[in-house]
C-alpha cells in the first residue's frame, strides 16, 4: 500500500516523494494566496476556491493562511477564517456553516506516535477534525486531533482543545472545559451584560427572522 493511501486511511504512513509532490502543489497556491493583494476581496475568493475546493459559498481567509492539502478540507457556507491560521489538514477537517475563526488559530489532525523508537521511524498519523454548524472559535486556540466541536459552541481564547465540545457549550481553557451552556437569555446580549440595542435588534430581525420570543438553539 502506497503511504497516500495509507495516509487517507487513516494508517500511519511516511511522508515519502509522493506525498510531499501533493503538499508542494498546495503550497504554490498557499503562496499565491499570502501574496496576493488583500484588498482585492474577489481575487482571495478565487485563490481560496482553489485551496479549499469542496467549500459552499461566501468563504473568506484573511492571509496569511497556511495548510498542507486543501482538499482534505470540507467547509460549508459563510466560513471566515481570520490572520494566522494554521490547518493541518493531514486527515480530513469538516467544518459546517457559519463558523467564524479568530486569528492564531490552528487545528490540526496530524500526529506523532509518543514513544521515541516508533517517532523516529518517520510514522506519523492524522485523525479527523469536525466543526459544527454556527461555531466561533476565538483567538489563539489549538484543536487537537479527533475532536469535535458540537454545533453552536464558542470557544474561549487561548484554549487548547484535546476532549469533544458539546452543542451549545461555550468552553475554554488547557485544557479546553465547558463552561456553561448557551441559553435563550444570552441572545439579547451582545457582550457579556450589554444588551443590543433597539436599532440593532431590529435589524437582526430583518437578516434572520428572528424575534425576541423564537427558539434557535
Amino acid at each position: 500500500m502506497d503511504n497516500i493511501t495509507r495516509r487517507d486511511a487513516g494508517l500511519p504512513y511516511i511522508s515519502d516523494d509522493a506525498v510531499f509532490k501533493q503538499q508542494a502543489e498546495t503550497r504554490r497556491i498557499v503562496q499565491e494566496l499570502n501574496t496576493a493583494d488583500s484588498s482585492d476581496f474577489e481575487l482571495l475568493g478565487s485563490i481560496v476556491k482553489r485551496l479549499i475546493p469542496d467549500s459552499g459559498e461566501c468563504i473568506f481567509i484573511n492571509p496569511p493562511f497556511r495548510c498542507d492539502y486543501g482538499f482534505h478540507i470540507k467547509a460549508g457556507k459563510n466560513l471566515y477564517i481570520n490572520y494566522n491560521c494554521v490547518i493541518l489538514d493531514v486527515a480530513q477537517v469538516t467544518i459546517g456553516d457559519n463558523v467564524q475563526i479568530a486569528p492564531n488559530v490552528a487545528i490540526y489532525t496530524a500526529g506523532h506516535p509518543v514513544h521515541p523508537v516508533s517517532r523516529n521511524s518517520k510514522y506519523e498519523y492524522g485523525i479527523p477534525i469536525v466543526i459544527g454548524n454556527n461555531v466561533w472559535i476565538g483567538g489563539n486556540t489549538v484543536v487537537c486531533p479527533g475532536v469535535t466541536i458540537g454545533d453552536n459552541a464558542v470557544i474561549g481564547a487561548g484554549s487548547v482543545v484535546t476532549k469533544d465540545i458539546p452543542q451549545n457549550a461555550i468552553a475554554a481553557g488547557n485544557p479546553c472545559r465547558v463552561i456553561r451552556t448557551i441559553t435563550e437569555a444570552d441572545k439579547k446580549y451582545y457582550y457579556k451584560n450589554r444588551e443590543f440595542d433597539e436599532e440593532a435588534w431590529t435589524d437582526i430581525e430583518k437578516m434572520t427572522g428572528e424575534t425576541s420570543n423564537e427558539t434557535v438553539l
